[in-house]
């Protein structure tokens, strides 16, 4: 079975996920910079293992042989579903295999952002140890802080127990309250005033894109500090970078963004109270090691013509 998988594995990565496939899989590797090889590749493409880059109309209508989109992680807002469904192509996610690393990042942002870790960190390297304790009064704790979930998945319920373990008040909105979460129930615009925290794991709709607008943001503590690990476009940057440079929020920690990667010339990227990440959050080996197991198995399901693991377009 031929599949491609788009995305700019390093050496010791590329190694570790061919390790763990079945010889009846033939595996080629495209870095998602690779344009003209990724073309060729989807020649003869049946499966692709798809992590960012959009899988458009045009790519799956370039690929005759094309049977699976399968998505390494949840989100599917970077797949054109209604062009799968018409051209009777399969798209399947994998809930669950990056709950663990995205919930760890989420938590490293958090702390990076109340503990200013990055002005600690270029503070010492520039040998400013001693003038760099001025700062420790712009510092706050989780433990006794109130910490709003937007959204409570897979990766929120994970971070609540962490979080309720060192000490935070939890807060989360959802559509309902959900049976045995760890936290209090809140409507979104109370959750934003009442919390010194906000982190976002909502999944992208027409619905949810831009919920933090200048608007929301404006119903947030003044001194919050605002997560994203979930994707970029639910935040509104122009109004971010405003309320940034304000100070009425005091810092953010963010793993997504509106455009990926992001522009050199961003304005986050000019102001010091922003941690950055490349999306990395889902990104560890022990994602890849479950994540390449759900594939292969799709794969096998797919071959075999069995009912594929956690569809979400069956042609």
């Amino acid at each position: 079975m031929n599949v491609v998988l788009h995305f700019a594995a390093e050496p010791a990565l590329a190694a570790r996920i061919r390790a763990a496939l079945p010889d009846w899989i033939e595996l080629t590797l495209v870095p998602e910079a690779d344009r003209d090889g990724f073309a060729a590749a989807m020649g003869t493409c049946e499966v692709l293992w798809h992590v960012l880059d959009p899988v458009t109309a045009a790519t799956m209508e370039a690929a005759p042989s094309l049977r699976l989109v399968q998505k390494i992680g949840v989100g599917v807002n970077t797949i054109d579903l209604d062009a799968a469904h018409r051209l009777g192509v399969a798209v399947a996610n994998m809930p669950g295999t990056n709950t663990t690393a995205t919930a760890e990042l989420a938590l490293a942002l958090m702390l990076a952002a109340m503990r200013k870790v990055p002005t600690f960190d270029r503070a010492v390297r520039d040998g400013a140890w001693y003038e760099s304790v001025g700062h420790v009064s712009e510092c706050s704790e989780i433990h006794g802080s109130t910490v709003g979930l937007v959204g409570y998945g897979a990766v929120a319920r994970h971070l609540a127990t962490v979080l309720d373990a060192l000490g935070a008040k939890v807060l989360y909105t959802a559509r309902t309250p959900k049976d045995g979460a760890v936290g209090e129930w809140r409507e979104l615009d109370r959750l934003l005033a009442e919390a010194d925290v906000v982190s976002l794991h909502a999944t992208l709709t027409d619905d949810t894109r831009h919920l933090i607008d200048a608007a929301a943001l404006a119903r947030m503590r003044r001194g919050a500090v605002l997560v994203n690990t979930a994707r970029g476009a639910l935040v509104d940057e122009d109004a971010l970078c405003s309320a940034l440079a304000s100070g009425h929020v005091r810092a953010a920690g963010l793993d997504v963004f509106a455009h990926e990667p992001l522009p050199a010339t961003s304005p986050l990227l000019a102001l010091p109270n922003v941690v950055v990440a490349p999306h990395v959050g889902w990104l560890t080996p022990e994602t890849f090691d479950r994540s390449i197991g759900v594939a292969v198995e799709n794969c096998r399901r797919l071959r075999d013509g069995d009912a594929l693991l956690h569809p979400v377009v069956t042609p």
